[in-house]
């Protein structure tokens, strides 16, 4: 074993007792019976020996449905007690957990259940009309996690949420080892149509235990990352594998995050990405602030405003760099000051920065992050139904990142870019090419270059420049109005810029580099400024 040592972190291969998620709700269900293992936005609690009967119930009604041991069961549904019942529930029925993004609609939703091959579909009632229409690919069998709001007919079998309260004793038990999957996360599709990360047990403990194992069984952690990000399924991991406490809730709220902290009495919490820090620090200061029981908090990247928030508030931090496909290979020191850094290589792990060919660059020199781990199955063993891009993203024996970044003569890591186009918005990353694709559906627009523009804090905001058919015109206020309805409400762009014709390299290819380096100009249309506002849909728990 080589690279930077934590101190909450045991590099040898975990046991499956100590990381198979059924055996270890087993393990606190004996051992701390009533302990409150998780707390719901709702208010609902489930203690651990509850959270187990649970599970058992769910497991029952799934292998009930025909559920065996390594398939998939889908669920497009929040934060709630309903998705971590059908998490656990498939779990121990020896299956794995597909939760798909809420955001998903049209083509992507599609290409997500495609993916899955799942039978069984989990889905919150208010999601159901976004399947009007749309190929349901291997689904049979539709689960409500709540009241339907109306007929249903989708040429599925639908059942309601009762269906996953089932006979707890008529579960049959099924051992999982390490290896076998927990759940299946999709990628946020920075590089083209999102991928299906086939996980292991190991390595969604590994991850919960680099990234938040400094959680204790005395902790609570409050997590607002959604579970279908590798963030929200690590952190609860790492609360099922120490014995410890959840705060469950379905988004972060700036305004109310001190207040919940406080509420839930969560000691530590999943996660501060993005310009979240930046949004925290702009409340006004109160008196109160250090009177908070936050002792340590899992945060990126490492910035002024994340430095002045924990001094503000008293609170620990570390960062690092995760992705859904690894365990966390860079970590921090605690309280790392050096701005943007990602970390150095943790114990166990091997990072070298390379070039396109996959030779080794000098230090300081931009190239591509690659991993390779110590431990078996630490990373992702695959694309789920994508052998392609499997092979290509392993290719010589290590896994290609798609990240650019360089490294320091001390083995300090600082992230640089995507290799290909990406744009990244408060915490949400994504493939200009999804975005291009919906706007070139409008019938003026002949061709789109979609692409971030920076803004302060480290976050940006997508920005596409269109180019009309002939003999048309583009009206950028009714062009994001098309929009709204067809895409994902983080995907919108913010701003528009038309032009007669974008701007292409010898080979016929839009050049985004000028138009990136421009920025904002002042004829762009500003979606922001001209009142039209997109907000996320908010759900109601089931």
């Amino acid at each position: 074993m080589s690279g930077l040592k934590l101190p909450w972190f045991d590099p040898k291969p975990p046991t499956a007792d100590e990381c198979v998620i059924p055996r270890l709700i087993d393990r606190f269900a004996a051992e701390t019976p009533d302990k409150t293992f998780i707390r719901y936005e709702t208010g609902e609690t489930w203690s651990w020996s509850a959270t187990r009967t649970k599970a058992r119930e769910t497991a029952a009604a799934l292998q009930a449905l025909g559920v065996r041991k390594a398939d998939i069961v889908a669920a497009w549904a929040p934060n709630s007690a309903a998705l971590v019942r059908s998490w656990f529930g498939a779990n121990y029925a020896g299956a794995a957990l597909a939760p798909i993004n809420t955001s998903f609609r049209g083509k992507l939703l599609e290409h997500a259940i495609a993916k899955c091959q799942a039978k069984i579909l989990i889905v919150h009632p208010d999601l159901v009309e976004r399947l009007q229409g749309l190929s349901l690919g291997a689904v049979e069998t539709l689960i409500l996690t709540g009241e339907a709001k109306g007929p249903i007919d989708l040429g599925v079998r639908i059942l309601p949420a009762s269906t996953l309260a089932g006979d707890a004793p008529a579960y049959v038990k099924v051992d999982s080892d390490p290896w076998d999957m927990p759940v299946v996360i999709f990628t946020s599709g920075t590089t083209g149509p999102s991928k299906a990360v086939m996980t292991s047990y190991v390595q969604e403990w590994t991850t919960g235990k680099v990234t938040y194992g400094y959680m204790h069984g005395d902790d609570r952690m409050l997590v607002n990352l959604p579970m279908f990000h590798v963030g929200g399924i690590a952190a609860i991991t790492a609360a099922v594998a120490c014995g410890g406490s959840v705060a469950l809730f379905e988004a972060f709220d700036t305004r109310r995050f001190w207040d919940v902290i406080r509420e839930t009495e969560s000691t530590v919490c999943s996660g501060l990405i993005g310009a979240l820090t930046a949004f925290l620090m702009k409340e006004p200061p109160k008196a109160d602030d250090r009177d908070n029981p936050l002792r340590m908090v899992t945060l990126a990247p490492i910035t002024e405003d994340t430095v002045a928030l924990a001094d503000r508030f008293g609170f620990d931090y570390i960062s690092g760099f995760n992705m859904t496909e690894v365990s966390g290979p860079l970590i921090c020191a605690v309280n790392e000051t050096v701005m943007r850094s990602c970390g150095r290589a943790r114990e166990g792990m091997e990072c070298r920065i390379v070039d396109a060919f996959d030779n080794e660059v000098p230090h300081g020199e931009p190239g591509e992050l690659v991993i390779r781990a110590d431990n078996p199955w630490t990373l992702s063993h695959g694309y789920l139904g994508d052998p392609e891009a499997t092979a290509a993203a392993w290719r010589n024996g290590w896994f290609h990142t798609g990240d650019l970044m360089r490294r320091d003569e001390e083995g300090c890591f600082f992230f640089i870019d995507r290799k290909k186009d990406a744009i990244r918005r408060r915490g949400e990353n994504m493939s200009s090419l999804e975005i291009e694709i919906e706007v070139c559906g409008h019938p003026a627009v002949r061709e789109a270059a979609a692409y971030g523009v920076d803004l302060p804090g480290g976050e940006q905001e997508v920005m596409v420049a269109v180019a009309p058919v002939p003999g048309a015109t583009i009206d950028p206020k009714e062009l994001v109005e098309y929009l709204i309805p067809r895409m994902t409400h983080f995907m919108v762009p913010r701003y528009v810029r038309v032009e007669a014709e974008l701007p292409k390299t010898p080979t016929n290819k839009i050049q985004k580099t000028g138009l990136r380096a421009e920025g904002v100009t002042p004829e762009t249309f500003d979606r922001e400024a001209a009142g039209l506002v997109v907000r996320r849909q908010k759900l109601t728990t089931a």
